[in-house]
């Protein structure tokens, strides 16, 4: 059975009808090579979406960028994934980051787009190592490691160095965080954000960024 994937029919499809094309196509069909990824995203309402819904159409996703297909988050627009994030529940994103695979796979495109929108001409000569530590991962918490210096922004995983400031938060609170959708301090007054080491430098860490607006 052929699966219509032009973008007037991606766009009549609702959420549920759209999570089962993106499970039924296989990720070698030449058609999918004329489908944007940010079409899909602005018909991806998470409010429209059961808890683990949301989850099951990322997961869908993945498993076609995995399979070769053009469809990888990290070609979707910095608006769009914010406007994605904004909609999802709480339930729903703790969805996504219960589920081995697909939790480091957002995690890890977040940190990838802190990198690319970092605004060297806001840190000036600052030099400096932030560990970002998400609770509740499979092995323990996952460690990010951001290291600014000469005007440039590396992140990896895994400590190699001493940090001036070690950030602790749920992989929920992050990922808002990191979308313009939540506030460090209110996070820091209500308990959701620890900060070990320099208080002072981590409160004004993500100025550097150009935070993406949903």
């Amino acid at each position: 059975m052929t699966i219509d994937l032009t973008t007037e029919a991606i766009a009549k499809l609702d959420p549920r009808e759209l999570i089962s094309t993106l499970r039924r196509v296989d990720p070698g069909d030449p058609a999918l090579k004329d489908v944007d990824i940010d079409v899909i995203a602005r018909g991806i309402d998470p409010k429209k979406l059961g808890r683990d819904e949301f989850a099951d159409l990322l997961d869908a996703l993945g498993a076609l960028a995995d399979g070769g297909a053009d469809l990888d988050l990290a070609k979707m627009d910095a608006q769009n994934f914010a406007r994605i994030i904004s909609r999802a529940s709480k339930d729903q994103v703790e969805a996504v980051t219960a589920r081995p695979g697909l939790r480091e796979r957002v995690l890890d495109e977040v940190f990838r787009r802190m990198e690319v929108h970092f605004r060297s001409e806001r840190a000036g000569a600052t030099r400096a190592v932030v560990h970002f530590r998400l609770t509740g991962g499979f092995d323990g918490d996952d460690l990010y490691e951001v290291v600014i210096e000469d005007a440039a922004c590396a992140i990896g995983k895994g400590a190699t160095r001493d940090p001036r400031a070690v950030v602790t938060l749920g992989p929920v609170e992050f990922l808002k965080l990191a979308t313009g959708n939540a506030s460090a301090p209110v996070l820091f007054m209500t308990g959701k954000l620890k900060v070990k080491g320099d208080l002072g430098f981590a409160a004004g860490f993500m100025t550097l960024f150009d935070i993406p607006k949903a």
